[in-house]
Order: structure tokens, then sequence, then C-alpha cells
């Protein structure tokens, strides 16, 4: 069993910075692919970044590329979304999810309930 739990998230201010984690409460992490999405109010949900189950692959959307990094400690059963530079536009409720593949855009087979980023300017 998947059980996905994500923390971190708060108000910042512009060009401040935020470290999520997600961390799996049931068994172990390792063998799972994992991402980050964000949904804004009013707006779709949409794929921030996402890392394979051994960290050899990453993927980054073009709105976060060189400002947030993905990274996991499988021994930790945890996945970190450490966000730097950021912007208002960033405001949304970020969510991890874990599948068996390293496929960013999904299909995924489980989801965290999400952890609200308000970025402040």
């Amino acid at each position: 069993q998947v059980q996905l739990v994500e923390s971190g998230g708060g108000l910042v201010q512009a060009g401040g910075s935020l470290r999520l984690s997600c961390v799996n409460s049931g068994r172990t992490f390792s063998t799972y692919a994992v991402g980050w999405f964000r949904q804004a109010p009013g707006k779709e949900r949409e794929a921030v970044a996402a890392i394979s189950w051994s960290g050899s692959s990453k993927y980054y959307s073009e709105f976060v590329k060189g400002r947030f990094t993905i990274s996991r400690d499988n021994a930790k059963n945890t996945v970190y979304l450490q966000m730097n530079s950021l912007k208002p536009e960033d405001t949304a409720v970020y969510s991890c999810a874990a599948a068996s593949q390293f496929r960013p855009m999904g299909p995924y087979d489980y989801w965290g309930q999400g952890t609200q980023v308000t970025v402040s300017s």
C-alpha cells in the first residue's frame, strides 16, 4: 500500500524558497516513480516535476526549470521538491503522486492530499 503525505507548504515572499516533502507512510517507495503537480484556483492541474524510482531520470516543466529541484531519499521513503526564486504565480496546492513507471504526465496510481503554497508579492 502506498499512502502519500505532503508537507512543507506555507506562505513565503516572492524570491523566497520552500522545500516540499512527499512521504510514503505505506510500503517502500523505492520502486515507484513520483511526480509533483500543482493546481491553482480556477486552473487545471499541471505537472511540475517528476523523478524515476532510482533518481536517474528527472522531468521539469518549463515554468519551473532552473528554479525547482526534485530529489529523493529512498531510505527515508521521501521525495523532495526544493523550490527557489518563488513567484506569485507559483501559488497553488502542490500534490505528489506515485506510479510504477516513469511517465511524467501520468497516469499515476496514488495521490496525496496536497499542501498549500502561497507566494506573496
